[in-house]
């Protein structure tokens, strides 16, 4: 007790003396090699140099980097965010050494060819790589993710001479990069924009606007960092079709990569947030003194859809970090409770009995239950988008691109939702300790609750998947990931697992009939009485998609028991199995009350006139 009063008076917190696991190794390992095959990538010709011993080989160097040089500064960030004295912004030390250990791994280019200085890994390698990072610090970590995607952005659609400018900077960690869309007025409705770009006669481009909440847009940790930037040709339409792209550095750049002078990017001021507090939120202006250079990338009025390379990688991205976030507070509140002695069984009548950790107690059972599924259930979304990732980029599968652009909103916006829930159930688990930045559960859910917010709303995901997703191709999307469904129901016809399997088929004929209904009602023109609880439709979608998942995990690990000699291995594979049954019992059936909602079009929300708030 003394200890602990020391080191509180002290302001030192236990987080930063102790970190639980990151991930569960047993469950990323059982979802990349028993869940979604990893080894098979290797009998494609881009990952034919791979093995599972190059795999393992690189998730053991990202755990270690996590752990060692992300973790422990994950809440000294979060206490110490980021400082601007009107001249320079100021970041803590830890978080400059962790970039440079991060670069150094090659994990900024790990997925880029081996021509580019990469490592050809796939997708579905370097997504479970970064569950590490984001496990442990999401904060700083988020530079080196924004930086990897914008350096992706320009492999595919700058010019030559642009790539050879900025890419082999950018994947070194010499310089940063950015996504700057928004704008204080605008918000989400990009084609609102009214940042400017002015043709020059060299063939560059003035840019003069301001952007906001832009992430790690100014920094102390790299030599220069580079913009994406939305803005609209001078003349050019208004609406999406008048938007271009453009690279903006923060100093202006040679070709040969040596740095001038200012770009005249400035920054306005640090935004300062309830979560991600490591991580800085700024507002930038472009051209104050009419002397900001940018560089179109690609045709002109094309910006948007190259930017969506970047939003679809980032959805995926805010996906995974929601997840993992949930992970680790699911975690931290796993090992709380196994090791906190507190209350007796219901029926222990003898007052003198040793109290029982707390882990013991049914309802506190439900809380961890609840939290695993969600969390495991999320990672395993954002495993299976990477294996469509793969099946794309190795083999042109064009059915794997379509499967993945359906389920993107989904992605983004089930682990959003449900990664904060477990995080708030973590700090449940704790109870008062929970509640309390001595520990590390409250810092998970303040830095979690920025996900449901950023790269596109709940509402605005839901609307592109009910509005748009489902109906391109004419279906195929939905015919794709039905047959993935039912082959994995097929395959557990004749196993323990068939009841379970029975009810989720009840419940996926209700999801078949209400996109049925809705999908008439769009093509009637009812659109405003269609979307109009289109979040309930992607919630639903996204709980289908989840068991499913928990399904096909639930095979897996029955398959895998009667071959496991090892009780820990036992004892893993059958909380698998629980797991699924929790959340096809208890969650899943919760689709049913939406599909009323959605069937019977109700108009409780759209009638709503905001004067009767």
């Amino acid at each position: 007790m003394q200890l602990l009063v020391l080191m509180l008076s002290q302001g030192l917190h236990i987080q930063d003396r102790t970190v639980t696991q990151l991930i569960n190794d047993k469950d990323l390992n059982f979802l990349l090699y028993d869940v979604f095959k990893l080894e098979a990538l290797t009998d494609l010709e881009r990952y034919q140099d791979h093995d599972k011993n190059t795999f393992d080989s690189i998730l053991e160097t990202a755990k270690g980097i996590a752990t060692d040089y992300f973790a422990p500064h994950n809440a000294k960030a979060d206490h110490h965010e980021p400082s601007f004295d009107g001249k320079q912004v100021k970041t803590i030390d830890e978080v400059k050494i962790a970039w440079q250990q991060f670069a150094d791994a090659g994990l900024l280019c790990a997925q880029h060819d081996y021509a580019d200085g990469g490592m050809q890994l796939p997708t579905l390698v370097n997504m479970a790589c970064n569950a590490y990072f984001m496990s442990a610090n999401p904060s700083t970590v988020a530079y080196s993710f924004l930086t990897a995607a914008a350096a992706n952005l320009i492999q595919a659609f700058a010019s030559s001479e642009q790539k050879q400018m900025f890419l082999p900077h950018m994947l070194s960690g010499r310089f940063a990069g950015t996504m700057a869309m928004t704008e204080p007025n605008v918000g989400s409705s990009l084609g609102d924009l009214t940042t400017k770009a002015i043709s020059q006669a060299d063939g560059s481009y003035k840019i003069k606007g301001q952007k906001m909440f832009i992430s790690g847009g100014d920094q102390d940790i790299t030599e220069n960092i580079v913009h994406l930037v939305l803005a609209r040709i001078q003349d050019a339409p208004q609406g999406v079709k008048g938007i271009s792209l453009f690279i903006v550095p923060k100093l202006k750049t040679n070709t040969d990569g040596t740095l001038g002078e200012s770009n005249d990017v400035q920054l306005a001021g640090l935004l300062h947030k309830m979560g991600y507090r490591g991580t800085t939120s700024t507002v930038l202006s472009f051209g104050e003194n009419d002397n900001c250079l940018g560089y179109l990338i690609g045709e002109a009025g094309h910006g948007l859809k190259y930017m969506f390379k970047m939003m679809n990688e980032a959805r995926v991205g805010v996906g995974l970090g929601a997840a993992m976030i949930g992970y680790r507070g699911y975690l931290e509140s796993l090992n709380y409770a196994k090791n906190r002695p507190q209350g007796r069984l219901v029926h222990e009548k003898t007052p003198d009995a040793k109290p029982v950790n707390i882990i013991e107690h049914t309802d506190v059972k439900r809380m961890l239950l609840a939290q695993k599924s969600y969390v495991e259930g999320a990672l395993a979304l954002c495993l299976f988008a990477a294996r469509l990732i793969d099946e794309h980029q190795a083999v042109q599968d064009e059915d794997s691109a379509i499967l993945l652009d359906l389920i993107t909103p989904v992605v983004k916006s089930f682990p959003s939702a449900y990664g904060p829930k477990a995080n708030d159930l973590a700090i449940q688990v704790l109870g008062g300790a929970g509640y309390t930045r001595e520990y590390p559960v409250e810092q998970c859910y303040r830095d979690n609750r920025l996900n449901p917010i950023h790269e596109g709303t709940y509402g605005i995901q839901s609307l592109d998947l009910l509005g748009r997703k489902l109906w391109q191709h004419n279906g195929k999307g939905l015919t794709l990931l039905m047959q993935r469904i039912q082959k994995t129901l097929f395959e557990i016809q004749d196993s323990k697992l068939t009841e379970l399997a029975d009810v989720y088929k009840q419940h996926l004929a209700t999801v078949q009939k209400t996109t049925q209904v809705l999908g008439q009602a769009l093509h009637q023109g009812n659109v405003s009485e269609a979307l109009a609880n289109s979040g309930l439709y992607l919630d639903m979608m996204g709980k289908t998609i989840i068991a499913w998942l928990w399904l096909e995990m639930a095979n897996q690990a029955q398959l895998k028991f009667g071959t496991s000699s090892q009780q820990e291995d036992k004892a893993f594979l059958a909380g698998k199995i629980q797991a699924a049954q929790y959340f096809i019992q208890w969650e899943l059936p919760e689709i049913e009350h939406q599909a009323k909602l959605l069937m019977n079009f109700d108009d409780t929300c759209l009638n709503m006139q905001s004067d009767w708030f």
